[in-house]
């Protein structure tokens, strides 16, 4: 294993969309020395990583940001905050009308202007929104991208951030970096439940797979206060593939009915919970399947959705096709996912000012880690990944930079190098990730429960996911790839002990 110390002034952890359009912010509005680490590539990571049709939030004519929060904060029931709403609706059209001129294709009207679907979105064609914010990001003379370099630690005294401790993945390498000021912008947590599909297909989920919780498992870590993780986010998927619905409910108007023919959606109602909850109570009072209905939909409609999911779920298309029934011909069926912590959904995440600062003074998150603010989606993340680069550029105006000790080094190079010792291990990183999502799925609330849990169940989940961490002290990684999973299990473990708190904590029901 190779060291290498780095100083910055401003690391950014993650080089998704909130990550690049913080450092195209931070970049066009100071002279600093820019950091972005990413564990994958920063072309294709994160959330955009295959591309998305829509940008599902968006200020359309005739619509206000407030009616934008006001929507947010029906879905949710409340519970959110307005403040941190408002401050990202603001921004959506303006980072939207920035990422045309980058070069995204967004589709047009006969009238010239954005192509609306529904009342808060617009189509684009976006296979490569993610290349085209990685370029911008990759012509900036004053930042440097460190590619599959993943962040397993911050760096924190007196509740100052001081920088952060990475691993290169593919040189070998451990990184002590020391920086003024830290952007978080890694994403939520996917796979702390046992998910839809078992086996080779198990990664085939509606969250991306290699988003572990790693920017909430490092802030929980260090003290920094966290919200609302309760608020899990349960997607509503086509059943198998778990491909999106919003493009067949909104693009053709699908209706949800039971295996009765009985639409059901009006009766439990049709906020994104109220969506999920329906289907689940159809099924266990005897009705279904549950379907979106698509017979007799017209050739039009059925030849743009074959497209569209070609676009976004190639594996939605392929069943249509392979089925050899049209979607005229047949219903689309419908399940619930395992439940997911994501702030761009829900408002799961760090609690944060209007600045996106955490409880830990220099550190500011955006996008999925940003707790408080649901709906934020694509243009959302952008939107806080500029209000945090711009708190802190003026952070670093007003504060001088903190120092990382040798102590503190040494101990994480002594962490690796356990790891990657002597083999004493009796388990292997996968096996205690699938004995997590098993405790996790019985008795925290999984698919296996209907999402239902009890005290008691919690006690039990707790118990068991604190025996798992002391287990993976002792886990094994023949090089820097395996050591990676292991950090992820880690990251894991530490998010599902504070998903089980919040659950014990919120008695109200929703």
């Amino acid at each position: 294993m190779k060291t290498e110390k780095i100083k910055t002034d401003l690391l950014i952890i993650g080089g998704g969309a909130a990550g690049c359009y913080a450092a195209l912010t931070a970049a066009e509005n100071s002279e600093l020395n820019i950091l972005i680490c990413e564990k994958a590539h920063i072309k294709r990571s994160g959330c955009l990583a295959a591309g998305v049709n829509a940008l599902n939030a968006y200020i359309t004519e005739g619509r206000t940001p407030q009616d934008y929060v006001d929507y947010a904060k029906k879905d949710a029931d409340g519970i959110v905050r307005d403040d941190l709403l408002i401050t990202m609706s603001e921004r959506l059209n303006k980072v939207t009308e920035r990422l045309e001129e980058l070069g995204l294709v967004i589709l047009k009207d006969e009238n010239g202007k954005y192509a609306a679907r529904g009342n808060r979105n617009i189509k684009i064609n976006g296979e490569n929104i993610k290349p085209i914010l990685a370029a911008a990001v990759e012509k900036l003379p004053n930042v440097t991208v460190l590619n599959r370099v993943n962040v397993t630690d911050i760096s924190v005294s007196d509740n100052r951030i001081k920088g952060a401790f990475a691993i290169g993945i593919e040189n070998d390498t451990f990184y002590s970096i020391e920086a003024n000021v830290v952007i978080i912008a890694t994403g939520g947590a996917a796979g702390l439940y046992k998910p839809n599909n078992p086996g080779a297909s198990r990664h085939k989920m509606w969250y991306p797979p290699f988003n572990t919780g790693a920017g909430y498992a490092m802030g929980i870590r260090h003290g920094a206060e966290m919200t609302t993780f309760e608020m899990r986010f349960i997607a509503l998927r086509c059943k198998d593939t778990i491909a999106p619905t919003g493009t067949l409910a909104q693009g053709a108007g699908a209706k949800q009915i039971n295996s009765q023919g009985e639409i059901y959606e009006t009766k439990y109602g049709l906020t994104t919970s109220e969506r999920v909850y329906g289907t689940v109570m159809e099924n266990l009072e005897g009705r279904g399947p549950c379907y979106l209905k698509t017979e007799g939909i017209s050739p039009e409609t059925e030849d743009s959705l074959l497209k569209a999911y070609l676009n976004m779920a190639p594996s939605q298309t392929l069943k249509w096709v392979e089925s050899g029934r049209k979607i005229s011909e047949q219903n689309v069926e419908i399940e619930g996912t395992e439940p997911y912590i994501v702030g761009g959904h829900t408002a799961s995440g760090y609690w944060v000012d209007t600045n996106r600062a955490t409880t830990i003074k220099g550190l500011y998150a955006a996008g999925d880690v940003s707790g408080g603010c649901p709906q934020k989606y694509v243009t959302g993340a952008l939107a806080e990944g500029e209000i945090a680069a711009l708190a802190a550029v003026r952070f670093i105006s007003e504060n001088a930079p903190a120092n990382i000790g040798e102590a503190e080094i040494n101990s994480h190079i002594a962490e690796i190098e356990r790891f990657t010792g002597e083999d004493n291990s009796f388990y292997s990183t996968e096996q205690l990730e699938e004995a997590m999502q098993t405790v996790m799925d019985s008795y925290a609330g999984g698919i296996k429960t209907n999402y239902r849990f009890n005290a008691s169940q919690l006690d039990i989940a707790d118990r068991r996911i604190t025996e798992l961490e002391v287990l993976s002290e002792k886990l094994h990684a023949d090089d820097f790839q395996e050591l990676m999973y292991i950090y992820e299990l880690r990251e894991r473990l530490t998010v599902c002990r504070s998903v089980i708190a919040h659950l014990r904590a919120r008695h109200e029901t929703r």
